[in-house]
């Protein structure tokens, strides 16, 4: 599983293996086109060399969702930028800061999960007020969730923030829909469109096919 067709995934060693996880860097180096096209990209347990993931450029114009789980990042200052992405996961990492540069390189960001990190206190996460569209935030196993206050801090700090850690200010669950899957629901929006078009098109002809039958 790699780069394909537009909408499709491309996954790493995580899933896939070492052995085609060679292959899938040498397709990220050679294939332009195909990085451009690539709307999922899943490198989860690769190693980052000085905060940069090898392959991992602003070619993915259309880049909607990016897994970086566990790939040693202390830093995300050598983040490309990604103009469409909307859900980062950096869980498992060691970043303590710099996320100031969010807002810049990934402006319509609306989920982001920075659980498993090394960050300490709220004053951390304030440059997040930037990011206008986040509407998710996952901090878990993070220090600063040990603070007094914690959930009611950080609501007040991110006001369009509508869930931390899985729960909105009022300990309700999101729904799956709101966590994760917001690609393939925008998927199955397009598949909606397409049968209600079909179903459109065979309306206009039942009317045709009866008129042949009074024939």
């Amino acid at each position: 599983m790699w780069p394909k067709a537009p909408g499709e995934s491309a996954w790493g060693p995580g899933c896939c293996g070492v052995g085609r996880w060679l292959e899938f860097k040498a397709r990220l180096r050679f294939s332009a086109g195909m990085r451009r096209e690539v709307k999922e990209l899943v490198l989860d347990n690769c190693r980052s060399i000085e905060g940069k993931i090898k392959g991992l450029t602003d070619e993915f114009e259309e880049l909607e969702f990016l897994s970086t789980i566990n790939v040693g990042l202390t830093s995300i200052a050598n983040l490309p930028k990604l103009n469409k992405l909307k859900k980062l996961e950096l869980s498992d990492n060691r970043i303590s800061g710099d996320l100031e540069v969010l807002a810049e390189k990934c402006p319509n960001l609306k989920h982001l999960n920075l659980s498993g990190n090394k960050i300490k206190d709220l004053s951390t996460i304030e440059p997040l007020k930037k990011l206008e569209n986040l509407k998710s935030l996952d901090l878990f196993n993070c220090e600063v969730t040990n603070l007094n206050d914690y959930r009611e801090n950080v609501f007040k700090l991110l006001p369009q923030v509508t869930y931390l850690d899985g729960y909105d200010r009022d300990n309700k669950e999101a729904p799956d829909s709101d966590v994760e899957g917001y690609v393939e629901d925008d998927d199955e929006e397009d598949e909606d469109d397409a049968g209600e078009e079909e179903r459109s098109q065979k309306r206009k002809r039942e009317p045709e096919d009866e008129g042949e039958e009074d024939d």
